[in-house]
């Protein structure tokens, strides 16, 4: 029949159902099941097609099992049944994978048929054979993960066999099928947590247990099963339900024991009951019951009676880990001791246990760990993989520091040191244990060197090399052992060792990192010229990058070598000019070297030096692409700037001139370098910095006492040039006197007033002098200290200038007189040397002009309190006004004599203690007039 003539119900089917028309078309559903292919599914419409024509044999026999069907029909739905549960079983041996739903609905269905049929005569136990269609089918939808379709076999299985009386049943199949029933039902309602019915059909299958060896131990396993599922939840309710399940178990081992006498069954119960006691140990142990631990553990034994050396592994290790619960360290001792004997423990098992003795014990555990490891060495010999798993389960995840960690790393040490493991690992056959073993004392000791425990990292990290072959083949990981041998010997500074390390691994790959090992060595022996050298030997290898060459400055630094750091990012210097890509910003270069530079006296050439040099890639690159655009750019600049002022400022305290005035002249090329396109507002800064610059040459000079060349000359006076017209841009930017922050100091003004005064002198420019004093007298900055200091210099010396000086101390005479408090004796002191002046370079055909600046003294002298105006200037004005009256006495010049003479009486009457000078003045004077008189 084709599948196409069955797709739909027929006709008849849609009519009033007779039992031979649905037969008929069971019949031909069922042939159809037979044709299947075991490499494709079934129909999608089998099944339901099926479930259809048994819903109609289910209306026309409601009352299965009561004869509702003639024998014949009966006989005939039970071969039926069987056809269709045949098919499926040939299909799913023929299938290579599991049934899928479609095949299980199918022998759903043939399940179905049978309980239809009901009871048929010529047939035992029909009922236990439909029950036992609903148990298969039930299994299979319990694997499919159909708990429910599966609880709905079971429980129809239940119903039929309940129906048969327990006793009639002979067949010892029949009655294992009853106890299937139940914990297979059981084991379902496990599944989807309905824990009370579980167990409540566990406690009801007791009764099908008819004293045989195998009820017995199906139903103590399906009681530890329970008991192993709770035991791995680990919850102290969990853990007593689980005791409780497990003790079911024991007691049903126990019963089937007593009942049972023939050897062979009673050695399956007698496995099962020592198998259940190890997990009620287990379990014992896991809610750390230790006493109960070690009665589980001598039950056990006592039943074997058998030596230690041929129990089940297991029991050791329970038994040691009990004993270590309750600190009792010599039996724990024993038992692992004993283990070492008993071949069936696995080494995973072995070395677990190991670990646990450990952790419990400690150090004290040393020498008993070192002597069971020398034990176990003869087992690892079964192969190199053995060996890997111990090594890997004893050192752990390596590091971290501490007495267990440590005494674990020593232990490895030995046993990987040993011959006989490593000729274990010898040959070809062994190259991937042996590629493995590498890795795991490779990791431990990478992991110790992160945590800083070098003297064991070496340890393992040597340990390692044994298992690197020393074929070409490995040359590269044996060198790379070399190096970071190197490294852990370099962190001991047991330098000469690390010498050594790195010469072999140079042997056989020489690279940067070889050498850079070596740069580190020769600084930790100081030896700084022999780093330098190797420095620069690193730029030669191959795989060489400028940030070896950052790295090596960072590594001189931390060991204060600043020669070999200068060096290094000199050299790095060296690559920004090549035009490649450089990782970090030139000027970033050059301020770390002015960093160390800086960080000892000393060393202000090559401050100097290095400062020069970024002026020249200034002026190559520009200042925005050397030091950078924006706020990091001005950063930059300010930070070189305010070093050299800094340093310079310094120098010139020290009087060492020359080098003052070079680090002011790069102060003042930094403070005025534009970014972004305009000044940075640095005028004030690059103003001091010039006139700083210009005023220590001039010290040098002095100090030196060899003078300037007119290059030298020409060249100061352009900056000074240059200072007077940012001066000027300042006054009229109100800078000066509005915004204080970024004034011009007073004494900065006056030492270019006085390095200008001085420069123009020598080139005979007294005109520039002039309008240089006259421009600084007119400015906020002047004040009358200043203007006597000027009148003073120009009035003396090379730098003498007689008009400057007359101007700057009248103006100063002028300025001090206006002020409430004057200091008399600068004024005192102005008034003489303007008398002076006038007397040296006008003489007497200036003599008014002498005469107005002694009357200008006197009348200042009016109303002053005594002794406020200098005694001594007073006396000087008296006796030289007097003494001036001699020439015109002699020449007969009366008008001359009277005036003169007069001024030098009325000022000896301002001056205290010269009463007899001013009675000799007076008698002189009347004898003067009675001579004209006469004559």
């Amino acid at each position: 029949m084709k599948i196409l003539e069955i797709s739909s119900p027929s006709p008849e089917l849609r009519q009033p159902d007779t039992l031979t028309t649905t037969l008929s078309q069971l019949e031909s559903l069922i042939k159809l099941t037979e044709t299947l292919s075991p490499k494709s599914p079934p129909p999608p419409t089998l099944s339901p097609h099926l479930r259809q024509c048994l819903t109609h044999l289910t209306q026309l026999a409601p009352n299965s099992f009561l004869n509702s069907f003639p024998n014949s029909v009966k006989l005939q739905l039970w071969k039926l049944s069987y056809r269709l549960w045949n098919a499926c079983v040939d299909l799913s041996n023929s299938s290579s994978s599991r049934a899928g739903k479609e095949h299980v609905e199918l022998r759903h269905a043939a399940a179905d048929i049978l309980c239809v049929a009901g009871d048929v005569a010529g047939v035992p136990s029909p009922a236990l054979k439909a029950a036992s269609f609903y148990y298969k089918t039930g299994l299979i939808y319990h694997e499919m993960k159909e708990f429910e379709f599966a609880s709905n076999c079971f429980e129809k299985a239940t119903d039929l066999s309940s129906k048969v009386e327990i006793e009639s049943i002979s067949d010892l199949g029949e009655r294992k099928l009853l106890l299937d029933i139940n914990v297979a039902r059981a084991r379902t309602a496990w599944e989807v947590s309905d824990r009370n019915v579980s167990i409540t059909l566990l406690n009801r299958s007791k009764k099908f247990l008819f004293e045989t060896a195998d009820n017995y131990r199906v139903l103590a396993e399906q009681y530890l099963a329970f008991g192993k599922g709770l035991l791995a939840k680990s919850d102290i309710s969990e853990a007593k339900e689980a005791l409780k399940l497990m003790n079911e178990g024991l007691e049903l081992c126990e019963r089937g024991l007593r009942v049972v006498k023939k050897t062979e069954e009673t050695l399956s119960l007698k496995c099962l009951r020592d198998k259940t006691l190890r997990f009620i140990a287990a379990l014992h142990l896991q809610r750390e019951e230790y006493e109960s631990v070690i009665k589980c553990v001598r039950v056990l034994r006592d039943h074997t009676g058998i030596k230690s050396g041929d129990q089940h592994p297991s029991l050791s290790v329970l038994a040691m880990k009990a004993w270590l619960g309750l600190g009792r360290s010599s039996e724990a001792e024993k038992e692992l001791r004993d283990m070492v004997v008993n071949k069936g423990i696995p080494e995973g098992v072995w070395v677990s246990a190991v670990e646990a003795y450990f952790k419990a014990v400690g150090v004290a555990a040393v020498e008993t760990v070192k002597s069971v490891f020398m034990g176990l060495l003869g087992r690892c010999q079964v192969s190199a993989s053995a060996a890997v798993r111990v090594v890997y389960r004893v050192v752990g995840e390596g590091g971290g520091g501490g007495d267990g960690l440590r005494i674990r790393e020593i232990m490895v040490e030995e046993l990987v040191s040993d011959e006989r493991v490593v000729a274990l690992f010898a040959g070809e056959g062994a190259a991937k244990e042996r590629t493995a073993l590498h890795a795991v004392l490779w990791n431990c000791a990478a992991a110790h060197f992160q945590s800083k425990d070098y003297k064991i990292s070496a340890g393992l990290f040597e340990k390692a090399m044994l298992y690197v072959p020393s074929g070409i083949e490995s040359r590269i990981l044996r060198a790379k052992g070399y190096r970071v041998l190197c490294l852990c010997h370099l962190a001991l500074l047991q330098l000469d060792q690390a010498k050594e390390y790195i010469d072999e691994a140079e042997k056989l790959e020489p690279n940067i990192a070889c050498a850079f090992l070596k740069f580190k060595i020769y600084l930790q022996k100081n030896d700084h010229a022999a780093a330098i050298t190797q420095m620069q030997a690193m730029m030669s290898c191959t795989d060489f990058t400028t940030a070896f060459l950052s790295l090596s400055a960072h590594e001189a630094v931390a060991c204060r070598a600043l020669s070999v750091a200068v060096a290094s990012l000199s050299d790095l210097l060296n690559f920004y000019t090549s035009g490649k890509p450089m990782p970090i910003a030139e000027v970033v270069v050059f301020r770390t070297i002015l960093v160390i530079l800086i960080q000892e006296p000393g060393n202000e050439l090559e401050v100097l030096k290095f400062m020069k040099k970024a002026q020249e890639r200034i002026f190559e690159l520009q200042p925005g692409n050397f030091f950078g655009k924006g706020e990091v750019g001005r950063r930059e600049c300010n930070w070189i700037a305010t070093n050299a002022w800094n340093i310079g400022t310094k120098a010139g305290a020290e009087k060492k001139y020359e080098l003052c005035a070079e680090f002011m002249n790069t102060s003042a090329d930094f403070y005025g370098a534009i970014l972004d396109g305009e000044a940075e507002g640095n005028n004030v800064m690059v103003c001091k910095s010039i006139i700083l610059s210009v005023t220590a040459m001039i010290s040098s000079e002095k100090q030196n006492k060899v003078p300037m060349q007119d290059t030298q000359l020409k060249k100061l006076i352009e900056l000074l040039d240059k200072a007077g017209k940012l001066m000027e841009t300042l006054s009229t930017s109100n800078k000066l006197s509005d915004c204080q922050d970024n004034s011009l100091d007073p004494k900065f003004y006056v030492a270019y007033i006085s390095s200008a005064y001085e420069l123009y002198g020598r080139i005979n420019d007294l005109g520039s002098q002039q309008r240089l004093v006259k421009n600084f007298a007119n400015s906020k900055a002047c004040n009358p200290k200043h203007l006597l200091q000027i009148g003073l210099t120009a009035s003396q010396g090379q730098q003498q200038n007689t008009e400057v000086a007359t101007f700057a101390l009248n103006t100063c005479l002028s300025s001090m007189l206006a002020s409430p408090l004057p200091d008399y004796k600068d004024v005192a002191m102005v008034i003489r040397r303007l008398i002076t002046l006038a007397v040296i370079y006008k003489g007497d055909a200036d003599d008014d002009v002498v005469y107005s600046l002694y009357k200008q003294a006197y009348k200042i002298m009016v109303g002053l309190r005594e002794g406020e105006y200098p005694v001594s200037e007073g006396k000087w004005l008296a006796t030289t006004s007097w003494n001036r009256a001699a020439v015109p006495v002699r020449l007969g010049q009366v008008d001359g004599a009277k005036k003169w003479m007069s001024m030098g009486l009325e000022l000896a009457k301002k001056v205290p203690g010269l009463d007899t000078y001013k009675a000799c003045m007076e008698d002189y004077i009347a004898g003067f007039e009675k001579r004209l008189q006469e004559g």
